[in-house]
């Protein structure tokens, strides 16, 4: 059942009340919010002092309804970072508002946090991608929103952010800087790619037509969220990181007979939610040592 059975615009009432529920019930102040794509919800065991609530329990958040999506939103600590991790995210696919699936990042905008990272599942486009590499995002395509599916859609919000936000620098250079330094100092460079997402509104893979599309399109992979939740991060002034799990290869060969399927998607998720972890966790050590990066 979803909580929040607003199909248009959440106010800013909803945020406000959602954010003093959550800093009433908690002593954490994040400054590094993390989004757990599929599988991924692992992200969140390095935390230290950690501190869990279901998202059913909190006033007019989504629920998650996916496979491999915990429902829960855990604060804790890394390298004397106080964070808030979503252990799994909303989809249009489910049936969700956009602004219903982005409602967190205003919440997290409006507690202090001034970091976003996301992570998500994603299909390998690039011929050279290799199921299990990971994608540091570079750039993306948002192609629901072309076709009017777009999270700033209605009245603007100046308390949030501008009417015609900037999207060229979606994603903070220097933290993909650091990502790919670390990504050497672990020896896991070898399977770590920079790259652009790709997304689509789901909740089927895409046919083998559409996947040629999209890589004539300059689409290196190709998922069902982020990118969302990135727009309004963006819009509110937040600095992004992005990585991507290539769990299968999108086919482009009418030949190929083997078929993704989401089980596949977490399996993959689970081998190599390790390596992410620890590159996600020295970034955010990282990145809280580093105040010489810049906020865009």
């Amino acid at each position: 059942v979803h909580n929040n059975k607003k199909c248009y615009c959440c106010s800013f009432e909803d945020y406000k009340l959602t954010t003093e529920w959550l800093l009433n019930q908690t002593s954490h102040r994040p400054k590094i919010a993390v989004i757990c794509g599929s599988g991924l919800g692992l992200l969140a065991a390095a935390a230290t002092d950690k501190q869990t609530f279901h998202y059913q329990d909190i006033p007019n958040f989504p629920v998650s309804t996916v496979a491999g999506h915990e429902g829960c939103l855990v604060f804790g600590t890394i390298g004397g970072k106080s964070c808030v991790f979503m252990q799994g995210h909303f989809h249009l696919y489910e049936g969700y508002s956009l602004c219903q699936v982005t409602f967190p990042v205003r919440v997290f905008r409006m507690m202090g946090v001034d970091t976003l990272v996301v992570t998500n599942a994603s299909g390998g486009i690039c011929p050279d991608f290799k199921v299990g590499d990971i994608m540091i995002i570079k750039d993306h395509i948002n192609l629901p929103g072309f076709a009017g599916q777009h999270p700033l859609c209605g009245p603007n919000d100046e308390r949030f952010g501008i009417r015609f936000p900037c999207m060229s620098d979606a994603y903070c250079k220097e933290l993909r800087r650091l990502a790919l330094d670390i990504s050497v100092e672990l020896g896991c460079e070898g399977f770590v790619r920079e790259g652009v997402y790709c997304m689509v509104s789901g909740p089927n893979f895409e046919t083998i037509a559409e996947a040629r599309m999209l890589m004539v399109l300059g689409s290196d992979s190709v998922g069902m969220s982020t990118v969302p939740e990135v727009t309004v991060a963006k819009h509110c002034g937040l600095r992004v990181f992005g990585l991507s799990l290539i769990t299968n290869k999108v086919s482009l060969d009418y030949s190929r007979e083997e078929k993704v399927n989401h089980e596949e998607v977490l399996q993959i998720s689970k081998m190599r939610a390790e390596v992410l972890q620890k590159v996600v966790t020295t970034l955010i050590c990282r990145c809280s040592q580093d105040q010489s990066i810049n906020t865009h």
